[in-house]
């Protein structure tokens, strides 16, 4: 599986353009999936010395990325847009947050993707009640 993966947020807290500390599991768990034989993409908004501080960060950790901001080390970014192939991006800005390091490791080895459910008492503000739903009989009478 080929999995791009952000840096701040992430894999570290989020203080860019610092390093922030490191998120508990991160580099162990993509380390596993890396001699799994996953194919690991650093996918940032880091770029220049920036990146190269990420990269080198990772490194000193022992872990290593296929490519960096890209779909593979040779790609030429000023041909084309920057849109990857990945099968799955793992990112602190999706939809429902980052889950924990070990949820993700999981879903990954058993091939299936997060359920995460959202319904409408989740997504209403304390006090607030659920609008009723419209009924097609209201709309002839």
């Amino acid at each position: 599986m080929i999995i791009a993966v952000d840096f701040d947020g992430t894999i570290v807290e989020h203080k860019y353009p610092e390093i922030g500390k490191p998120i508990p599991f991160a580099i162990d768990t993509l380390k596993m999936l890396a001699n799994e034989r996953h194919t690991l993409l650093l996918w940032t908004v880091r770029e220049g010395r920036l990146l190269q501080e990420a990269i080198d960060y990772c490194a000193a950790q022992g872990l290593t990325f296929y490519a960096h901001n890209a779909n593979f080390p040779e790609e030429n970014r000023n041909s084309g847009a920057r849109k990857l192939t990945a099968d799955l991006f793992i990112d602190d800005r999706n939809f429902g947050g980052l889950p924990d390091w070990g949820i993700i490791y999981q879903a990954i080895k058993k091939r299936r993707m997060l359920n995460l459910r959202f319904n409408e008492e989740n997504l209403m503000g304390e006090g607030q009640q659920t609008p009723k739903k419209a009924s097609w009989k209201n709309l002839f009478r």
